[in-house]
């Protein structure tokens, strides 16, 4: 494990380095123990470019990851970061700190001999010439492997501006239409049938875009309050990802011998998450934690279904599960 060893000789000069100048004002200077070493430009220099080429790396990461890139060039970036890192500290370790391995019985702790040990490590760093330069390009890669690993964080969720949660391509007046693009009339929809349809000229792939259409019996409706108007003539219409793992509700209950059968109720052949559309999708079984976003509807003058407003709540799984479009 030389990386690792490097690592440690490195930490423990940045340690005595510190300590020593603390210490050199408070009491007299002390025989060298560590007899100084030959500076070397050149490694200082190749741990510079070392450093700042782990910072470009980093860096990399994080734009890779804000443009959406496979997993081959997020791991491949990452790793280059931390092999440049670690290439940087093998190069301090062997070309800039003065080396002396000794064999023998490791004594008792004793305060003088912690202090001679102190002093050797901050004597063993008496190469290095451009102290700042390195300390510097330090700074530089630990900061960008440090916003590196936090970027990540970010797919928990948008922290300031929720926006995102709730955009969709729906708004007021847009019409529906199928999967051949035909706006789709209210008489056309009927009772015990299911219906998928999309908004006018939008991408059919967004996940906000494909609902579920059904009709029932308006006097069965028992909708949430603020939203009587939503369902004309019985016709309600849903988000058709499920909130649960945002797989497409493709099932459609209907009773087939009433009064015994459960009521009608939309289901996600998933997980069988299931959702009462006669009161606002909530949830009746299944792993789904909220009901699916409801979308009010209207009917125009020549009887085409269009949407009167935007989705109840936000589409889909939890924020960091979902996907711009859904899963093949």
């Amino acid at each position: 494990m030389r990386w690792l060893r490097a690592l440690i000789t490195a930490f423990l000069v940045a340690v005595g380095l510190v300590r020593e100048r603390r210490r050199a004002g408070r009491r007299p200077p002390r025989e060298r123990i560590v007899a100084p070493g030959e500076p070397s430009p050149r490694a200082e220099l190749v741990a510079v470019a070392l450093l700042l080429a782990a910072a470009l790396a980093a860096a990399g990461f994080v734009v890779a990851y804000g443009l959406g890139a496979p997993n081959e060039v997020l791991g491949g970036s990452l790793a280059a970061a931390l092999a440049l890192l670690g290439a940087a500290l093998v190069v301090v370790a062997r070309h800039l700190v003065v080396n002396e391995e000794l064999e023998e019985d490791y004594p008792a702790p004793q305060p003088d001999e912690q202090e001679a040990v102190a002093q050797i490590v901050a004597e063993s760093g008496s190469r290095l010439t451009r102290k700042r330069l390195l300390a510097g390009a330090a700074g530089v890669a630990g900061g960008a492997l440090g916003v590196a690993l936090i970027a990540p964080a970010v797919s928990l969720g948008p922290l300031f501006d929720r926006d995102p949660l709730y955009r969709t391509p729906w708004r007021r007046g847009l019409r529906l239409v199928d999967e051949q693009d035909r706006p789709i009339a209210a008489d056309a929809i009927e009772e015990g049938t299911f219906y998928t349809a999309f908004p006018e000229g939008a991408r059919k792939e967004e996940l906000g875009a494909p609902l579920v259409v059904v009709r029932l019996d308006p006097a069965a409706l028992d909708l949430p309050a603020g939203r009587e108007g939503w369902a004309p003539d019985g016709i309600v219409a849903y988000s058709k990802i499920c909130t649960h793992a945002g797989c497409a509700i493709a099932l459609y209950r209907t009773p087939k011998f009433a009064p015994t059968q459960p009521e009608p109720a939309l289901v996600c052949p998933c997980h069988y998450s299931t959702f009462d559309p006669a009161r606002g999708a909530a949830v009746l079984f299944g792993p789904a934690g909220r009901p699916l976003p409801q979308l009010p509807l209207m009917v125009d003058d020549a009887g085409i279904l269009r949407a009167a407003g935007n989705y109840s709540g936000p589409v889909g799984p939890g924020w960091a599960g979902v996907r711009e479009e859904p899963a093949s």
